[in-house]
């Protein structure tokens, strides 16, 4: 039997029902998934059921989509030291950073089987101190972590909330074109994960510029389930209602600050996996056919040049 987590019987129905899930199939498809992989000299990969599993959930089950979100997977993470190397949470910026709570998993879900809410505020750190991509850097180790742990997050997908409030021009001169693909490539084509919805609150100015520009690099699916809500809470809690919702934001689940310390304690706890995780990726010298770096990923060349948000 496969080493996996029990689903409670709503996410297994939901899994079942939306991802063409059969528990019976599973230990067949992880053996082939498996066996793939060590035909693939490109690749070097964790193995674990778990993992595996997910990025099968990922591709509906449909083997050949799996290996595909594997391979983009591994291969745009070695395309991007700059967000994905160097991951220690008791380096002195990285745990200054998850200090400063800038990205938050919420605890509670609409329902059993609803998809997990992260809570992004970009505009608590500060840009003369630390650049975007450290930033990136630290809430990658938090989406890993659930990427293993959270079978809401792996079944349902992920409901996203940006808060820009504190956002300046320091923060948005940060972002360019070159950067925003590579993101929405590395969220899009190399996870797993299931995007439901992104809502944004408090946008500052220049912010439509970057995310006009974002936007582009998204498919259509993920365009229309993108909200901005200015500075309106109520329009949020159509979407995600008050009980679930820390109070800084009118809600009615506690504070922030506790959310904060769980998971800094969590992101210590995966120090060894962070130095493990340094090993897996893709030697683009050994990929069978025409190799992927960098430009043939992200298609701009260049340096990050700075956008012009006046």
């Amino acid at each position: 039997m496969p080493n996996i987590r029990p689903l409670c019987p709503e996410l297994a129905k939901k899994a079942r029902e939306e991802l063409n899930e059969i528990p019976e199939r599973i230990d067949e498809d992880l053996a082939a998934l498996r066996a793939w992989l060590a035909k693939s000299p490109h690749i070097k990969a964790r193995d674990e059921d778990q993992f595996l599993l997910t990025f099968l959930r990922g591709g509906k089950h449909s083997l050949e989509r799996a290996k595909e979100k594997l391979d983009m997977y591994y291969t745009v993470r070695t395309a991007l030291p700059e967000l994905m190397k160097n991951r220690d949470p008791f380096d002195e910026k990285m745990a200054e950073l998850l200090r400063q709570g800038s990205c938050l998993p919420l605890p509670l879900t609409e329902t059993t089987d609803g998809p997990r809410i992260l809570l992004f505020r970009p505009g608590v750190t500060d840009p003369s101190k630390f650049t975007i991509q450290e930033v990136f850097r630290c809430n990658s180790m938090i989406m890993d972590i659930m990427l293993k742990e959270d079978d809401n997050l792996g079944i349902a997908g992920q409901l996203a909330i940006g808060d820009l409030a504190g956002m300046t021009m320091g923060h948005l001169g940060q972002f360019s074109p070159t950067l925003m693909k590579k993101v929405s490539l590395l969220n899009q084509e190399a996870s797993p994960l299931r995007m439901k919805g992104a809502h944004h609150l408090n946008a500052p100015p220049g912010f439509e510029t970057i995310f006009n520009i974002f936007k582009g690099f998204m498919n259509e699916k993920n365009r229309s389930r993108i909200f901005v809500h200015g500075s309106n809470f109520e329009a949020l809690y159509d979407y995600v209602p008050r009980r679930l919702l820390p109070q800084e934001y009118g809600g009615e689940a506690g504070p922030i600050q506790p959310i904060i310390n769980e998971w800094v304690k969590k992101v210590e706890s995966y120090r060894d996996y962070f130095k493990e995780e340094e090993q897996y990726g893709t030697d683009e010298r050994k990929r069978p056919g025409r190799p992927k770096h960098a430009d043939s990923l992200f298609g701009i060349e260049g340096s990050f040049r700075m956008l012009n948000v006046d």
